[in-house]
């Protein structure tokens, strides 16, 4: 699934090759995404003024509105000329001036489109903000206000495990389970420790391991922005160098004690029952 980095990568790739330009018309293949794909009338002839992201929600500001764009499972843009071929799973096309040709694909269709206009002199951006897939999410990880006394605060009293407690959307936004997995590791915190017990300096050391796991991935990220230019329909998304994810029964890359692997919430969870403590950190 494109996490957080990728569909930062993915807004770096595509953003200069369509900013600026006014859009055409919109090709819509499939409406049958995860909710019915309905876009107005009025959107072509607009011009594209930027593209931003909340979460792992793509943000195209024109000049009337935001259209909201989520990849879903296994979903990817590409800008292509417009007379190229459609692949299979190419969904929807905003067609834009100079004959450009902005495509997701989305083999799973799991992926979303949604309209969220603004009113006469209003901010686009805070408009989009309203709308009710962005109106309940938590805090930018790479926000500077992301820090470890937030994260304390937000944990009070809270007894869900810590690796559940990150990735909780409405606390911390992009934090998906192989970020949640390997800062924990470069922090020395234990996953299933309760997310209420982590100390304060814990929390300070993993806030800062969250931001370099996220920012590391999204530089990795910048090698392949030749890729959505291809047409392949490939998401030339980054492969990483992994401490723990994947990994249990492997040594640990610190002591070489053979990784432990449970599920937790559901989910893959991977860490070394020595390096990372029920209790503390490693600065």
């Amino acid at each position: 699934m494109p996490e957080l980095p990728e569909v930062e990568t993915t807004r770096r790739g595509v953003e200069p090759l369509v900013v600026g330009k006014r859009l055409r018309s919109i090709v819509v293949r499939e409406p049958r995404l995860r909710w019915p794909v309905s876009l107005p009338d009025s959107l072509p002839g607009q011009r594209l003024l930027s593209v931003t992201r909340r979460a792992k929600y793509l943000l195209f500001v024109f000049e009337e509105g935001v259209l909201i764009l989520h990849l879903g499972m296994s979903g990817s843009l590409r800008v292509l000329p417009d007379e190229t071929p459609y692949l299979k799973h190419d969904h929807l096309a905003l067609i834009f001036e100079g004959e450009r040709s902005l495509r997701l694909h989305d083999p799973r269709r799991f992926g979303s489109a949604h309209w969220q206009p603004v009113d006469a002199g209003g901010e686009a951006l805070e408009a989009a903000g309203r709308h009710r897939l962005l109106s309940g999410l938590g805090i930018e990880p790479l926000d500077p206000a992301f820090d470890g006394a937030y994260l304390k605060t937000r944990a009070r009293g809270r007894r869900l495990a810590v690796k559940n407690f990150i990735m909780d959307g409405t606390v911390v936004v992009g934090v998906g389970n192989i970020y949640a997995n390997e800062a924990l590791f470069l922090a020395g915190i234990r996953p299933t420790v309760q997310a209420g017990r982590v100390s304060l300096a814990g929390y300070e050391v993993l806030s800062r391991r969250i931001r370099e796991v996220l920012g590391s991935a999204i530089q990795m990220g910048g090698t392949t922005l030749r890729d959505f230019v291809n047409q392949d329909g490939n998401p030339g998304y980054f492969r990483q160098v992994l401490n723990v994810y994947d990994r249990a029964g492997e040594p640990c890359p610190l002591c070489g004690q053979p990784l432990k692997g449970i599920r937790l919430g559901g989910r893959a969870t991977v860490y070394c029952s020595k390096c990372q403590r029920a209790q503390g950190f490693r600065p």
